[in-house]
């Protein structure tokens, strides 16, 4: 790994405040009292304790892209993450509060995902992309009483005022006040170490608060809780074979959905994170090539970055990419094979921890061809293993409806996605109203189009308000999508409907070229849209091939890479 062989590396040292005592201290937090011997009650926390207590001097979190890289061992980073719950306490946080933080992957958001936790506090996670009128509403809806932002988000909070900890993400106490409160929570420790913080005796306590992205109003704050946190981590990790030597790399955001639950997932495994502040792809193909990489998560849009990158190539070390926060193409995951990356699609929502699903490989794959096979992996797929089954059921006639009826599993007959159980968050905030709808007839409604086929896994075909009603026939975008993308020239492309006089509705297709085709046809924009449409024909029956293709420069997208399909019907409403 080319950072363990750096100067920074060989010369760093954590700030006095972050080493632990010189004898080893219990990581033991003070029990809550308990009726039965035989329950304890399921908390994340206890991963990273643990984690500590058995692998101290291995390292935790890798920081290495900065101006002053930091390096933490599972001990210091244990250390720190109590001063942070000290240091909270200290300054006035109460059991059940929200805490603001705004920041990009670093070590302090890092050290939230478990400090706020330990103060029995609920981290409010906050896209660092949004508008400061965005976060402005964030904070009131919530009800945070701290906010701790990196210094390149502070312009976001500037009007706000909530008292602030501004880190300048240096992990050196001269200068920076996050360090600076760091230190200041150890000095209120007196030295009681984890035994003077009280754990959560509830479970089903609130853990994180993520607030939805919001593409067609206000965004819902959706709390989830201590016990759905700590089965989610343990299947993400199960599922996707994390232990001791992962390496994982922080490219997908924490923010969003709490990083699907990968900051408890790693320290369940005993893993090294390598966090990078920005999506760069020339930093990631960096460390995908010589720190030993071994998964990362990121959404399709992400991904296409990836696979496309000058620098592609066979990692050195086995690579699992967990794709989500969209339907991947076939073609994509196919791509990403090619180069000797394994695509794992998973399935999930902010309301289900992140992913919920995962579309499980079987026996007979290895004899497809690669097409077939990511064909076969793009789908859903079945339930993670601490959750309950997902279900697809007829649509409901109306916003309350409670009739649950399944659909027949001929993998055509398109319902709603169902869930329930464990991997559910407990409500949205202050917002009783929309839970109640959310959680009608006892289940929870994704909005998400689907089949299910012979073998019990689930297809995703669109959201309900993206299908496309030609002619009467329902044509679902999504496989549209997935069908265009398989042309060797499409980097990109989105679908929705569009007016038509004759059928109602058809197919429009927004089109990203790769760019070493770009000059092929920039004089002959209809040469092409003729020939994606001889191409969609080969593959798609005709009332779900586009009417019109429009190549533009790029597609309008959320902070966290969904594309924005109500912005491009506002535009061809204009037409």
């Amino acid at each position: 790994m080319s950072y363990l062989r750096s100067d920074a590396f060989k010369s760093f040292r954590p700030t006095k405040a972050s080493i632990p005592p010189s004898l080893r201290p219990g990581l033991r937090m003070k029990p809550p009292a308990k009726d039965m011997v035989c329950v304890h009650p399921l908390n994340p926390l206890d991963f990273l304790l643990r984690a500590a207590q058995i692998y101290p001097e291995k390292l935790a979190i890798v920081h290495p892209d900065t101006p002053t890289p930091v390096f933490y061992t599972y001990s210091v980073w244990t250390q720190r993450v109590q001063n942070l719950a000290y240091a909270l306490i200290q300054a006035g946080i109460k059991p059940g509060d929200r805490v603001a933080v705004i920041a990009p992957n670093s070590p302090m958001i890092a050290d939230t995902n478990f400090g706020v936790m330990a103060a029995r506090a609920i981290p409010n996670l906050i896209n660092t992309r949004l508008k400061p009128s965005d976060v402005e509403y964030i904070l009131e809806h919530s009800q945070s009483k701290l906010i701790l932002v990196d210094h390149a988000c502070a312009h976001l909070v500037k009007n706000s005022p909530l008292p602030k900890i501004l880190c300048n993400d240096t992990g050196r106490e001269e200068g920076d006040p996050y360090e600076a409160f760091l230190t200041g929570g150890r000095k209120f420790s007196q030295e009681r170490g984890w035994s003077g913080l009280e754990s959560e005796s509830d479970e089903n306590a609130g853990a994180m608060l993520c607030y939805t992205s919001g593409t067609t109003g206000r965004p819902k704050g959706v709390i989830t809780t201590l016990r759905g946190s700590y089965l989610a981590a343990i299947a993400n990790a199960y599922d996707n074979q994390m232990n001791y030597d992962t390496n994982y790399l922080w490219i997908l955001p924490m923010f969003h959905a709490a990083g699907w639950t990968y900051p408890w997932a790693n320290t369940f495994s005993f893993s090294t994170q390598i966090t990078l502040r920005n999506v760069d792809f020339d930093l990631i193909w960096n460390h995908l090539l010589n720190s030993d990489v071994t998964h990362y998560c990121g959404a399709p849009t992400v991904q296409i970055g990836v696979v496309n990158h000058p620098k592609a190539q066979k990692p050195p070390r086995p690579v699992k990419a967990i794709i989500a926060g969209a339907a991947p193409t076939a073609h994509l995951l196919g791509k990403l094979e090619e180069i000797g990356i394994t695509p794992i699609h998973v399935y999930g929502l902010t309301k289900t921890y992140g992913p919920f699903t995962r579309s499980y490989a079987q026996p007979f794959w290895r004899d497809l061809s690669l097409e077939e096979r990511s064909k076969l992996v793009a789908r859903q797929g079945h339930s993670f293993a601490t959750a309950s089954e997902v279900r697809v059921i007829k649509p409901p006639k109306d916003e309350d409806d409670e009739t649950v009826e399944d659909v027949p599993r001929d993998g055509q007959t398109m319902g709603e996605i169902i869930m329930s159980g464990n991997i559910v968050m407990k409500e949205y905030l202050g917002d009783s109203e929309a839970t109640r709808k959310a959680f009608r007839g006892g289940v929870f409604h994704s909005g998400d189009l689907a089949v299910v086929h012979p073998d019990g896994s689930v297809a995703i075909m669109d959201r309900s308000k993206d299908i496309i009603i030609s002619g009467g026939e329902n044509a679902s975008s999504l496989a549209i999508e997935q069908e265009l993308s398989s042309h060797p020239h499409v980097l990109e492309v989105a679908v929705i409907a569009r007016t038509h006089p004759k059928w109602g509705e058809r197919p429009h297709a927004f089109v990203i070229l790769h760019p070493q085709h770009e000059k092929t046809w920039a004089s002959k924009p209809s040469a092409f849209a003729d020939d994606l449409k001889k191409h969609a024909k080969d593959k798609l029956p005709g009332f779900a091939c586009p009417e019109w293709v429009e190549v533009v420069p790029e597609l309008p997208k959320t902070s966290t890479g969904k594309i924005m399909k109500h912005e491009l019907r506002k535009r061809v409403a204009k037409l």
